[in-house]
């Protein structure tokens, strides 16, 4: 295999005999180039030989970790991703890989099944929620964790220096008949006795081939909504964070008469819910929720949250009363499980809706569909309240949409620095009259105020942009101010921080 190049023009030679790796694909904890797709003039950043380099630099890894070199794949439903997989399984066969392929999966399936087939690695091919033409992979070797930074690391460096070992033995195996096993298992042990109606949300991505079975099979009554594959997505993206996706569930709620939507994104390992009323939860706020009814069931359980979550739940008294602790870190899903991991704790909880349960509720992993059952048995154990009602017990807090101004790969953690220095020279000043009384820089700077009120800046860890949320616990009209009056104009002062992709 010749060691990539990022210099590859798309329609040449050079494109159909060299393998094209752009270096900013490899992100913090997994991997996501532009593609491309018909009519769209941006370059591409990966080709198919470039998708078999990073196959046989996976499997250099994978040997380089000492972990046994047996490795599930799946792919998402998008038109790229088929093809790209194969790419990718040759290059994990030439590196002496034994791949078991599960065909079209979600990404939690693919971690559900190492266990299942007693696999130590996995790649699933998916972009998660970004747009069509984008491409990636989610990748771990030792369950159920997937890579952080420095296996990225390692991972980009034998790529890119074209450090391959090839070996023998490898060899690639279909597995069929996994997706009702799956089913099966993110089911298991939920029987609900309560009657519940869900809106199925699922945006015409990967989720819709699972989600409304699956939902079913706990015992929910289901109303499917772009439960369809469809890898055009004619509506929007399947992103359950994203405001015109959970829009789209609110009006279904109405219209249906249902107790809960529960939107999956385009690879189901994240859940939205919106509630009886139309009301968009965002996923901070549920996981308060379900941390606070299963406190009563595991008291003095730990949990884990990300720096963009809400400051509820660091003053909410019912987990005080049953002895919760809940720990702030690193927005990310390979953070956030790593970490719900080594504190021992019984979930954690990202504002992008990754929703991580250990035993006895799920397997450590984030999946989309055992956050669903979570929800529902959380339902199934208040019979007497609604999604709405056990919203209303949540202490108040004006949270903001997670907004993304576009600020290339190559800058964004540069501005991020530059951000955290100033965050830190204001600490014990004022924003908006209150005294900045902590700057946590675990992940960006997440900046809190003497009356709870908080701001965070930080870097995307998968696309070229920033990310800013802001919470305010005075009032709607202060969040705004938190964003317009702080945030926005101070950001707004470094040129490389472009337009946003939605705003309050």
């Amino acid at each position: 295999m010749p060691k990539p190049r990022a210099d590859i023009a798309a329609n040449t030679i050079e494109f159909e005999t060299l393998p094209l790796v752009k270096p900013t694909g490899f992100r913090e904890y997994d991997a996501r180039w532009w593609f491309g797709i018909p009519g769209n003039e941006k370059a591409p950043e990966l080709n198919l030989l470039g998708a078999e380099a990073l196959g046989l630099g996976m499997a250099t890894l994978f040997h380089e970790l000492g972990v046994q070199p047996k490795v599930v794949t799946g792919h998402d439903f998008r038109s790229i991703s088929l093809p790209i997989k194969n790419a990718l399984k040759l290059g994990l066969v030439a590196g002496g890989c034994e791949v078991l392929d599960i065909g079209l999966a979600l990404s939690p399936m693919v971690y559900w099944s190492q266990f299942e087939l007693d696999a130590d690695c996995c790649a699933m091919v998916t972009a998660s929620h970004n747009e069509n033409g984008w491409t990636g992979v989610k990748m771990g070797a030792n369950k159920p964790l997937t890579f952080g930074p420095d296996e990225m690391g390692r991972l980009k460096e034998i790529v890119l220096n074209g450090g391959f070992q090839p070996r023998a033995g490898g060899g690639a195996f279909r597995v069929d008949g996994l997706r009702e096993k799956y089913i099966a298992s993110v089911a298991d042990s939920i029987s609900l006795k309560r009657k519940i109606k869900v809106v199925a949300a699922c945006g015409n991505g990967t989720a819709g081939a699972f989600a409304p079975d699956a939902l079913r099979a706990m015992g929910a009554e289901v109303i499917e909504m772009d439960c369809d594959l469809d890898n055009t997505f004619p509506k929007y993206n399947p992103n359950p964070e994203d405001s015109e996706m959970l829009h789209a569930m609110a009006k279904a709620v109405k219209e249906y008469g249902a107790d809960v939507a529960l939107g999956f994104d385009g690879d189901g390992d994240r859940c939205g819910v919106v509630d009886n009323t139309g009301e968009e939860i965002f996923a901070d706020k549920i996981g308060l929720m379900l941390a606070r009814d299963l406190s009563k069931v595991h008291p003095g359980a730990k949990f884990v949250v990300d720096v963009k979550s809400t400051g509820l739940y660091k003053t909410d008294p019912v987990l005080k009363e049953n002895g919760s602790t809940v720990d702030y870190y690193k927005t990310g899903h390979s953070y956030i499980k790593r970490r719900t991991t080594d504190l021992g704790a019984l979930a954690g909880f990202e504002k992008s809706g990754h929703f991580f349960f250990r035993p006895p509720i799920g397997l450590g992993y984030d999946d989309g569909l055992v956050a669903a059952g979570a929800i529902l048995q959380m339902l199934d154990r208040n019979p007497d309240k609604t999604m709405a009602d056990l919203r209303d017990e949540l202490g108040i807090a004006y949270t903001s949409l997670t907004m993304s101004p576009h600020c290339d790969d190559e800058l964004k953690y540069g501005v991020v620095d530059k951000m955290v220095e100033e965050y830190k020279d204001l600490e014990g000043t004022e924003i908006l009259g209150r005294k900045v009384t902590e700057v946590n820089t675990v992940n960006g700077a997440r900046v809190t105020l003497e009356d709870g009120s908080w701001v965070l800046v930080r870097a995307s860890s998968n696309k070229p942009e920033l990310v800013v949320v802001v919470e305010s616990l005075q009032s709607p009209d202060d969040m705004r101010d938190l964003f317009h009056k702080e945030v926005r104009p101070r950001l707004g002062k470094h040129e490389e921080v472009g337009a946003y992709n939605q705003e309050i």
